[in-house]
């Protein structure tokens, strides 16, 4: 066995969503392709770029020289232009075309990731532009190609894979979040302590702590007397986590007891992914 032992749970995780979103997009028509999805203009056909291209930078494949068209309204930054080309180059690709390109990438990448022999803490190239970690990178990739599948999923009415090893993956990323969130974000004042009860395919419990000089740190441990407590499913936080859900449109998935108007200030700042 040459991949390190500390990596092996996100390769796995990696390969259970890619898989699954194979399955997914091998038998869809022609028209399905162009559904669209939770993400502002992008289609069925759009996730399914981006997946395969990110994977062909980490292949080290050169990236397209492309010029994007300048009326795409939802590409507001920088990075987002970065993104948008893997996707723009794919938007008049076939399905036949891009189950091919996506069968052709995993089997390469799955080759890839099982021949690796770097150490967990070598730096390597993120699909940001940026030198992380090889553990970090491979979580991210993890995380991302299971967030895309929920993408996926819901665009297409085929729910699952909510408590999959990607989804664990994506758990305890976006638990490792929740101090920014309430402490740096909300802003919320020392001493309180914030609950976050999940339920649903992934159950757990969460107390975000505000120290006096601000800080926040999280653990598992109940809280007495906690300053807010959220009740919601596992589903619906990891949509308000990556921003595929607003407050308003989950109020009523929600449940809140607490402080209301902290809690509402939460909510408005609890997207973490773009």
């Amino acid at each position: 066995m040459t991949v390190h032992p500390s990596l092996q749970s996100s390769i796995d995780a990696w390969t259970h969503s890619i898989e699954a979103i194979t399955e997914l997009v091998t038998p869809l028509a022609e028209g399905e392709w162009s559904r669209a999805t939770d993400l502002p203009g992008w289609s069925v056909r759009d996730v399914v770029s981006h997946i395969i291209g990110l994977e062909c930078e980490m292949l080290g494949d050169p990236r397209p020289i492309h010029s994007l068209p300048r009326d795409l309204y939802h590409v507001q930054s920088e990075s987002a232009r970065r993104m948008e080309v893997q996707v723009d180059v794919r938007r008049h690709h076939t399905a036949l075309e891009m189950v091919s390109e996506l069968e052709y990438t995993v089997i390469r990448r799955a080759r890839q990731l099982r021949n690796e022999t770097r150490q967990p803490d070598a730096l390597v190239r993120s699909p940001f532009d940026e030198d992380r970690t090889l553990e970090f990178v491979l979580q991210l990739r993890a995380f991302d190609v299971w967030v895309h599948e929920q993408d996926l999923r819901r665009a297409l009415g085929k729910p699952g894979n909510l408590d999959s090893p990607g989804a664990q993956v994506a758990r305890d990323i976006l638990v490792k979040t929740l101090p920014i969130v309430v402490a740096k974000r909300a802003q919320a004042p020392a001493g309180s302590a914030v609950v976050f009860d999940v339920t649903g395919p992934l159950e757990f419990m969460r107390t975000v702590r505000v120290d006096a000089e601000g800080r926040g740190t999280v653990d598992g441990s109940v809280s007495l007397g906690p300053t807010v407590t959220f009740a919601l499913d596992w589903d619906v936080f990891a949509r308000l986590a990556c921003g595929r859900s607003r407050r308003q449109a989950v109020a009523d998935q929600v449940k809140i007891d607490g402080d209301a108007e902290l809690a509402a200030t939460i909510l408005d700042r609890f997207a973490v992914t773009p």
